[in-house]
């Protein structure tokens, strides 16, 4: 969805943040750098970039009162795309205001990047792009090199790591008007703490394109099927994995999403379609995320969902039983002699 094999890298500012609850202070640079080096360069982008290679996700600027010039982060990047000759001031507003949300202790240290890169893709577009980047972690490398008759052996401490961004956000200069199209990515802190940087200092609403819609749906359906359908039914692990077969099923094989059609032919059972689409429901009103009840299926977002779609069931510590088809093919009993439950499953060959 993202690439940048033509991007270029027109200007950047660096500037330190420290955690304002432990009264660490941040550092501004006084002016911005215009990178000349091209192994600097792509080392850069590199950095900066390479990770959004595989982000689907677009998200969308907003803020609580509906008024998105209150969103900070949304003001200052608008800024600098109307007038470039701003970037760095606006650059240096970005980083005090990201400070002032580093509230929480264990929110680290550590530098932010602010770049302008010109023609990067989106969705087939290119677009010029703000790019906001923050490196919490660092590292220690060793470094060889020829000495006299041999090698010698040095070390470099508090480096960092090209192949792995910890925090950043890309801003691309189009849909201004609907909170433009950013992609964000958080590898560090995901636990609740660390949600000041998508939800505090970027303040974004995922974007409800096929993407999102396929994903949601997945995730609501396996979270139905996992969780709340044991509050109402008599179910085996067993069909409640053919249940979830079945959905990844109809979403590989299908061009687009019909709830009616995905409930008659999944789940076939008034009431457990009647049960699903109250689970549903429930879920648009509490994250105000509203799934359409037909769309275009998003292969890209079947894919990342197949990942965590689970087939196995696991008996004890001793066996795991991976179930991808016909559920008639395998039954469960108790044996009264060893007072243990069984599988019993049936198969033409052995390979």
């Amino acid at each position: 969805m993202i690439s940048f094999f033509e991007a270029s890298l027109a200007e950047l500012s660096i500037h330190r943040i420290g955690n304002k609850s432990e009264e660490e202070f941040y550092v501004l640079s006084e002016k911005s750098l215009m990178i000349k080096d091209p192994m600097l360069s792509n080392l850069l982008q590199q950095y900066f970039l390479g990770p959004y290679e595989k982000v689907n996700e677009v998200y969308r600027f907003i803020h609580p009162n509906g008024d998105l010039n209150l969103n900070e982060a949304y003001h200052f990047a608008a800024a600098i795309f109307e007038k470039g000759e701003t970037f760095h001031e606006n650059s240096k507003q970005l980083a005090k205001y990201l400070y002032d949300v580093s509230g929480h202790p264990k929110i680290k240290p550590g530098e932010l990047y602010v770049a302008y890169f010109e023609n990067v893709q989106i969705e087939g577009e290119l677009h010029d792009a703000i790019g906001i980047f923050k490196s919490e972690t660092k590292e220690s490398y060793l470094k060889v090199f020829p000495e006299q008759d041999g090698f010698g052996l040095s070390y470099e401490q508090e480096a960092i790591n090209i192949n792995k961004l910890d925090k950043g956000c890309l801003i691309f200069n189009t849909d201004k008007a609907e909170g433009f199209r950013v992609a964000v990515i958080d590898q560090t802190n995901r636990s609740a703490e660390a949600v000041y940087w998508k939800d505090e200092f970027l303040k974004l609403k995922i974007r409800n394109d096929n993407f999102n819609q396929t994903s949601s749906v997945l995730g609501v359906y396996k979270n139905f099927v996992t969780e709340k359908l044991d509050e109402e039914f008599e179910i085996s692990k067993a069909d409640k994995i053919d249940l979830l077969n079945k959905s990844m099923k109809y979403f590989k094989e299908k061009e687009s999403f019909d709830l009616e059609e995905f409930s008659n032919e999944v789940i076939g059972n008034a009431e457990g379609i009647a049960s699903f689409k109250n689970y549903k429901k429930s879920f648009e009103e509490e994250f105000d995320q509203p799934i359409p009840d037909s769309f275009d299926i998003s292969g890209a977002a079947v894919k990342k969902q197949a990942r965590v779609y689970k087939s196995v069931l696991k008996l004890d510590k001793n066996f795991h039983i991976y179930i991808h088809g016909d559920k008639e093919l395998i039954e469960k009993g108790f044996d009264d002699d060893k007072s243990m439950n069984y599988y019993k499953v049936f198969f033409r060959e052995e390979q």
